[in-house]
C-alpha cells in the first residue's frame, strides 16, 4: 500500500454510533438485543442495512437463503471480490456485538475508502449472513453452509421453527426470499470480525486474536436406563438409578476433557428424565453431549475414552447406556495467507495480539471450504456472550475495524497470478449454484 493507504483508519466514533443506533431494533429493557432471525424485527434491521450500503454507493443483492450481499466495485470487476461479514440476528437474550460489529465494520471499511477516494483493485463486499444462531431455525449458520455446499437451499427452506413456520415462509413474510442461487456468487477471500465470545483476550490486555482454525465439535445424544421404583422403600444397593448413573458420566466427560486438555471441552448441555417424580427413583433420562477440541485425533480419542467410561459405568450400575453421534463438525484450518495478512496488517497498526483458536462455530468455519478465510477477533468484558451484559469498548472494535480494513485492502491489492483470479496465489470459490445434498 502506498502511504495514504498505509495511514488508513476508519472513523471509530461513527462505528460505535452505527452500533448503537442498530440495537434498537429488538433492544431490550436490560440493555442487550433479541432479534431472532428472520422475525419482523430481523427484517427490519435488514431494511436499515441495506438502505446505509446503498447510501455508500454499495450494490446491495440477496440469495434465495436471504443472505445479503453488498459490493463495493473496484478497478477490475473480473476479479472476485474480497468480503468480510458476519450476522446481524442474535439470541433471544442476546448484546450489541455479537456478529454484528462484524456486519457494521464492514459497513464502516467501505465509508472510510470513500471518505479517501480510494479504490482497491478488486472489488470488496460486505455480507450479512441468515441465521447464524440458529436459536430459532436448526442448524446453526444455515446459510453460509448452504453457501460452502453442505446443505441444499431447498432444505434449509424447508426447515421449521417450534411454530411450524418454515425457513421459506419466514423469508417471505419478511420480503427476504431473493432472486440469486445460493453459492452462485463467488468469493476470492473472506475475513470475518467478531468478538472472542471468551475471556481470553480480556484477560491478557490483548487488542486482537489473529484467528487461525475453528475448532471441532462432534454432538451426541445418549440415554440412560435402569429401572423406576420407590424412592422410600428400594435400597441404595438393589437400585438401577438413571440419575446417580447420568451424574457419573457427566463427571466423567468433564475428566475426560480435562485429560485431553489444554483446548478440549465436554459440556451435558440437556438432560431429560422421562417420567419425573419426586419419590421415584429415576429409570430413564435422556441427555446430549457436546464435545470440542481444535484436533481430530484429539476428538476422536476423547470419544474413544468416553466409550469406554461409559461401558464400566452401566456395566457397574447395571444400566443400559446409548451414545449417538448426531453431527459433528471437522476442525477447520483457516487459509494461511489470509492468516498473514491479518496478522501483518496488526502489526502495521502496533497492537498487541495472539494466534487463537475459535472455540465457537462461525460462518467463516463454513466458508472456508471453499474460500481462503481468516478471523480476526477482539476482546469482550470478561467473555460474556448470548447476554444482555455482552460488552465490548469502543476501542477495542476500533482496533478490529482498523485490521479488517487494512486486512481487505491489502488482499485486494495484492498481486495476481497468471490466471488474474487469485490473490497472491490464494484460489477464488467458483462454485456453482447447484449444491450437493447434505
Amino acid at each position: 500500500m502506498h502511504d495514504a493507504r498505509h495511514n488508513l483508519k476508519v472513523d471509530g466514533s461513527r462505528l460505535w454510533a452505527t452500533i448503537q443506533e442498530t440495537a434498537r431494533f429488538g433492544g431490550t429493557p436490560e440493555g442487550g438485543v433479541d432479534r431472532l432471525t428472520l422475525s419482523a424485527t430481523d427484517g427490519r434491521v435488514r431494511d436499515w442495512f441495506r438502505d446505509a450500503c446503498e447510501a455508500a454507493g454499495l450494490e446491495v443483492a440477496v440469495d434465495e437463503l436471504g443472505t445479503q450481499f453488498a459490493l463495493r466495485r473496484g478497478r477490475d470487476m473480473s476479479l472476485p471480490p474480497v468480503a468480510c461479514g458476519s450476522h446481524l440476528d442474535t439470541q433471544p437474550t442476546g448484546g450489541r456485538f455479537d456478529g454484528i460489529l462484524g456486519v457494521l465494520a464492514g459497513l464502516e471499511v467501505m465509508r472510510t475508502l470513500d471518505d479517501a477516494g480510494i479504490e482497491t483493485q478488486a472489488p470488496l463486499m460486505v455480507v450479512n449472513w441468515t441465521n447464524e444462531e440458529g436459536s430459532r431455525f436448526a442448524p446453526a449458520t444455515m446459510a453460509s453452509a448452504a453457501y460452502a455446499g453442505l446443505f441444499t437451499a431447498a432444505d434449509i427452506q424447508s426447515r421449521r421453527d417450534a411454530a411450524g413456520i418454515s425457513v421459506g415462509e419466514a423469508l417471505d413474510a419478511i420480503g427476504y426470499r431473493g432472486p440469486e442461487p445460493t453459492g452462485a456468487r463467488a468469493i476470492g477471500a473472506f475475513v470475518e470480525l467478531h468478538i472472542e465470545q471468551g475471556p481470553i483476550l480480556d484477560a491478557e490486555g490483548e487488542s486482537i486474536g489473529v484467528v487461525d482454525r475453528c475448532q471441532g465439535v462432534a454432538w451426541y445424544d445418549g440415554t440412560v436406563t435402569g429401572f423406576e421404583s420407590h424412592a422410600g422403600t428400594t435400597p441404595m444397593p438393589r437400585r438401577r438409578d438413571a440419575m446417580a448413573g447420568l451424574a457419573e458420566i457427566a463427571l466423567a466427560a468433564e475428566a475426560v476433557a480435562i485429560a485431553h486438555g489444554p483446548a478440549a471441552v465436554a459440556t451435558m448441555g440437556e438432560a431429560t428424565i422421562a417420567a419425573p417424580s419426586r419419590n421415584v427413583v429415576p429409570g430413564r433420562i435422556a441427555f446430549t453431549l457436546d464435545v470440542r477440541d481444535p484436533g481430530q485425533a484429539t476428538l476422536d480419542a476423547m470419544e474413544a475414552a468416553l466409550r469406554e467410561r461409559i461401558a464400566e459405568i452401566g456395566a457397574r450400575r447395571t444400566l443400559a447406556i446409548t451414545l449417538d453421534k448426531i453431527w459433528s463438525r471437522a476442525p477447520v484450518v483457516f487459509h494461511p495467507e489470509v492468516v498473514a495478512a491479518v496478522e501483518a496488517a496488526t502489526r502495521g497498526l502496533g497492537l498487541a495480539h495472539r494466534r487463537m483458536v475459535s472455540g465457537a462455530q462461525h460462518d467463516a468455519c463454513n466458508i472456508a471450504d471453499t474460500v481462503p478465510t481468516a478471523m480476526i477477533f477482539v476482546p469482550c468484558k470478561d467473555g460474556i456472550s448470548h447476554n444482555p451484559a455482552e460488552s465490548a469498548t469502543q476501542e477495542d472494535c476500533t482496533a478490529g475495524a482498523d485490521v479488517l480494513l487494512r486486512t481487505l485492502v491489502a488482499l485486494a491489492d495484492a498481486p495476481r497470478s497468471q490466471s488474474a483470479s487469485t490473490v497472491s496465489g490464494i484460489g477464488a470459490n467458483t462454485q456453482s449454484s447447484a449444491e450437493p445434498s447434505s
